[in-house]
């Protein structure tokens, strides 16, 4: 355990973060879900509207550092490519 004063202070604040951090990766987490689920059900307006709260969320969280910025752009670009063959 830390002993000085910087080192305590550090402690608390890596612990808010990590539960701050934890927090936002669910957050996205769920969104994709739901984005997927919309897909499985065929019904595009849906997604298509799930979809873009799921890009700010992404896009977001890639913002803040909690995910990489090729992480988010990886998942936006595949969800994208899975909403878009339900009008095709």
């Amino acid at each position: 355990m830390a002993n000085h004063a910087s080192a305590l202070k550090r402690a608390r604040q890596n612990a808010a973060r990590n539960l701050r951090n934890r927090a936002t990766k669910t957050r996205v987490k769920h969104m994709v879900k739901t984005v997927r689920q919309e897909i499985a059900a065929k019904s595009a307006e849906d997604a298509r509207g799930k979809l873009n709260d799921a890009k700010a969320m992404i896009d977001k969280a890639a913002k803040k550092g909690v995910i990489h910025k090729k992480t988010a752009a990886r998942k936006i670009s595949r969800l994208t490519k899975m909403v878009n063959t339900l009008k095709a």
